[in-house]
């Protein structure tokens, strides 16, 4: 390893640049006090132009588009674009879908379909809302957009399982005040069709993430089992 590459040698030369541009700092600002007159402001508009000039280059930096590509069902691969702010947008979407029950896999003999369909009316208006109070997308001439995502997650996804399933287990309840979720003659129906919105919803969960740029997405959506065998560690 060379005197360069030590800690301590990094640590002295970091040390050493700033005492430097201190130094420079301070020279410049001593000699902008004691100058007067035209040279004042044409040192002043220099300094106000860099400011402007390192203001819009660190904007232009932050509203950087970049093209992802992904696959979902029903709609296969799409390209889009996105800035920082619809990875801000992605990035919400996914955190409030990540530990619901459309990302949580509801076995036969798990849950109640009651709180699965309550939990899923929560994503729909959720979602929604996000969308609602974000800023629309304008910078996009091809390509998806982050809100489309969202939209078709809504009408193709969420809304057609509730619609069918929402009326029907409402009608149960209230034909049948008391009785368990597992008299409910659709019950199984029920729960296959809520698995295959449960796999649909993973795929759009994990676009909504590489839109957001999280690079731990699946472990997220898929944490190790509570009743996995501890890692050896030697």
């Amino acid at each position: 390893m060379s005197r360069l590459d030590r800690p301590a040698t990094r640590r002295l030369l970091r040390v050493g640049l700033s005492v430097t541009a201190g130094a420079v700092v301070g020279l410049g600002v001593f000699a902008i006090g004691r100058t007067s007159g035209f040279l004042l402001f044409a040192i002043t508009g220099a300094l106000a132009g860099a400011l402007v000039a390192g203001g819009l280059d660190a904007y232009r930096r932050s509203a950087r588009l970049a093209e992802v590509k992904v696959t979902l069902p029903q709609l296969s691969e799409l390209t889009f674009v996105v800035n920082n702010d619809s990875r801000q947008v992605a990035w919400q979407l996914f955190i409030e879908s990540v530990t619901r029950v459309s990302a949580q896999r509801l076995d036969d003999e798990d849950g109640l379909l009651r709180e699965a369909l309550t939990s899923l009316y929560g994503l729909f208006a959720t979602t929604r809302e996000t969308l609602k109070v974000s800023r629309p997308s304008t910078h996009v001439n091809i390509g998806m957009t982050v809100e489309c995502l969202a939209v078709n997650f809504l009408n193709l996804e969420l809304r057609p399982f509730l619609s069918r399933w929402h009326p029907r287990l409402r009608a149960f309840e209230q034909e049948s005040p008391g009785r368990p979720e597992t008299d409910w003659p659709l019950a199984t129906e029920c729960r296959a069709e809520l698995r295959l919105l449960q796999r649909n919803a993973h795929e759009y969960l994990l676009a909504f993430a590489r839109l957001a740029g999280i690079r731990d997405a699946e472990a997220m959506l898929n944490p190790p089992s509570a009743t996995a065998p501890p890692l050896s560690v030697r």
